[in-house]
């Protein structure tokens, strides 16, 4: 038996949540059970009340509120445990449709990806100004590029995942999931995918952030450090390269004066190639520690993994790491390994 489960992290969305849960679907193709879970973070209305009224399947209450994230992971979390197959996740502001869920889960279902992430068309929503459009396809680019995917909008938060891409996902930021997930999928080499999505009207402003300069700010932090988690080498190799390049660079101008006899009064140049060449060599080797911290970390989500799958329902469990077939010579048939 096939089990959707529908995951809706709120924070104050007694308003907004009804007509949330009115546009979902009830049957989808190739699903036997659709469920809904409400994230509650720590809201000071009746969130929680609304949700019980509206007869939601699930609601995990979070004490005090913990932000997008936490709630994101602790929805996924209680998704798992309750043997969800597949997860959906929406906001409970109502800006998507929910009419789309059945296109949002079909790859799932036909087994082309594990990751779909709905496109929004972010050049064609009119409530956001012309700069937030244009951060938002400027963001999307850079997290293409360091996340080796093709998404067109990396920060809509409709998603659908299926259990195994659940079981292997970790989101360490407390700010937003959206891009740590995506680059985290791209550099384990997860298939993800896209399907276009319809909006609704928007119900309330944003409350992820205040303004673009904190939106740009935040992004481009967990950009980096996310990034950097995955590839330590190629990021403080860059930079103590660079560094060591500039002190050599300096280190030989001050040659050619001291070739030509004016060596004396370039002392100073001296001096500061000494301490870029030997603060890049330093770096270097900061980034050589670093990867072997990433690989410790590699090790450490696969330990992750294994513990998240022994706490699914026995029927969910994975007996085996799946994501390949064998064939032996004499057998008439193929194993999934």
């Amino acid at each position: 038996m096939t089990k959707l489960i529908i995951q809706i992290p709120c924070l104050d969305e007694a308003a907004t949540l009804p007509a949330t849960l009115r546009d979902l679907p009830t049957s989808i193709p190739g699903i036997d059970v659709v469920e809904v879970l409400v994230i509650d973070d720590g809201s000071s209305d009746r969130t929680t009340e609304v949700a019980r009224a509206a007869g939601v399947d699930h609601i995990v209450s979070l004490r005090r509120r913990r932000g997008l994230a936490a709630a994101f992971t602790t929805g996924i979390d209680a998704c798992l445990k309750l043997g969800a197959d597949f997860i959906v996740n929406t906001d409970g502001d109502n800006q998507y449709a929910g009419q789309d869920i059945p296109a949002l889960v079909a790859p799932l279902v036909r087994g082309d990806a594990d990751i779909v992430v709905g496109d929004r068309n972010v050049a064609a929503l009119q409530h956001l100004s012309w700069s937030r459009r244009f951060l938002q396809r400027l963001g999307s680019w850079v997290v293409r590029q360091v996340s080796n995917t093709r998404l067109p909008d990396t920060t809509s938060g409709f998603r659908a995942y299926t259990r195994e891409a659940a079981l292997r996902m970790t989101i360490v930021s407390e700010f937003t999931y959206t891009l740590e997930s995506i680059i985290q999928a791209g550099k384990r080499r997860m298939s993800i995918t896209h399907v276009p999505v319809r909006t609704n009207p928007r119900t309330r402003p944003s409350r992820l952030f205040g303004n673009a300069w904190v939106y740009v700010k935040r992004s481009a932090s967990t950009i980096v450090r996310i990034y950097t988690m995955y590839e330590p080498l190629k990021v403080f190799a860059a930079i103590g390269l660079l560094t060591f390049g500039a002190g050599f660079a300096v280190s030989v101008r001050f040659l050619s004066f001291y070739i030509s006899g004016a060596g004396g009064g370039h002392l100073q140049s001296l001096l500061l190639s000494a301490v870029l060449m030997i603060v890049g060599f330093q770096v270097l080797l900061i980034g050589l520690v670093a990867d072997v911290i990433s690989a410790n970390r590699k090790l450490l989500e696969d330990i992750l993994y294994r513990v998240r799958s022994t706490e699914l329902p026995a029927d969910r469990r994975p007996d085996r790491p799946a994501g390949s077939v064998i064939w032996s010579k004499g057998r008439d048939d193929s194993r999934e390994i």
